[in-house]
């Protein structure tokens, strides 16, 4: 008995493997993020492996009960909408489950829009991080963006098409005219790829309208600021609320998020900004 974590294709089916689609022809279940989603690709492939539902509003509730299945011997091969289970997507309850009954996990590697995105970026990747999502509202995505700053860093997110511009105008209020790459529709027929200044990539989105999922690559750069007190004077200048700039300084400075924040309120007072 094994769980299989099998990575299926961001777009063009044509990048499935061979093993994956073995592994999903010999399995006795497939965990589908969306059935409708998984049955295309099943259809394609010739595929007749049942399959149930598991997503994030029944995954607390799934698992238990594919759990009991791998324990009664069954193979179960575990996929998300596209790219790898777990990344951003459902998988890692039913995982660590399944861990710690004893039972064997395997990984059938394959596309990743996250990797994909940072081949074609143009970035450093020597290291990196991955955030996930954008928060949707503008102050929660203003503290996101406020929490990269700091240093040299390649950073990744994923952002709804509605949404690019003004994350793209978050990005270069809070972090400055950094190196971006925006792609698009990656290894799809109208796969896009935009790299240069943030400015210079939201000039060209706001021209033409965004269409299909992006992933966003970021390089921040490091701020030669000369102390902590005159960063917390910029970013109060700039409009920066208290809370905002406590939870910069402390990421830029390595301080506790609390002595931070009373230092801004030394520093506000003090300056009577």
């Amino acid at each position: 008995m094994a769980l299989f974590v099998v990575a299926t294709p961001i777009g063009n089916l044509e990048d499935i493997s061979p093993r994956a689609v073995r592994v999903l022809k010999e399995c006795g279940l497939i965990a589908a993020e969306d059935t409708r989603t998984t049955r295309k690709l099943t259809t394609r492939f010739g595929i007749s492996t049942p399959l149930t539902s598991y997503h994030e509003h029944n995954e607390r509730e799934k698992a238990p009960e594919i759990l009991k299945r791998l324990e009664d011997g069954e193979d179960v091969a575990l996929v998300s909408d596209a790219g790898t289970p777990g990344v951003s997507d459902p998988g890692y309850r039913l995982v660590r489950l399944a861990g710690e009954a004893g039972v064997r996990v395997v990984p059938v590697p394959g596309p990743s829009a996250v990797v994909s995105a940072l081949s074609v970026a143009g970035l450093p990747t020597d290291e990196f991080t991955f955030r996930g999502f954008v928060p949707t509202k503008d102050k929660q995505r203003r503290d996101f963006f406020l929490s990269m700053k700091g240093g040299a860093h390649t950073l990744v997110v994923y952002e709804s098409p509605r949404r690019t511009v003004s994350t793209l105008k978050a990005i270069e209020e809070v972090l400055g005219d950094v190196e971006v790459a925006l792609t698009r529709e990656l290894t799809k027929t109208h796969e896009e790829v935009l790299r240069g200044r943030v400015s210079e990539v939201r000039e060209r989105v706001e021209a033409s309208e965004v269409k299909g999922e992006v992933t966003l690559v970021i390089r921040t750069e490091r701020e030669e600021a000369g102390s902590p007190e005159e960063e917390i004077v910029r970013l109060l200048s700039e409009g920066f609320s208290v809370k905002e700039t406590a939870r910069a300084v402390s990421a830029q400075f390595d301080i506790s998020g609390s002595d931070a924040y009373r230092e801004v309120l030394r520093v506000k007072k003090g300056r009577g900004l």
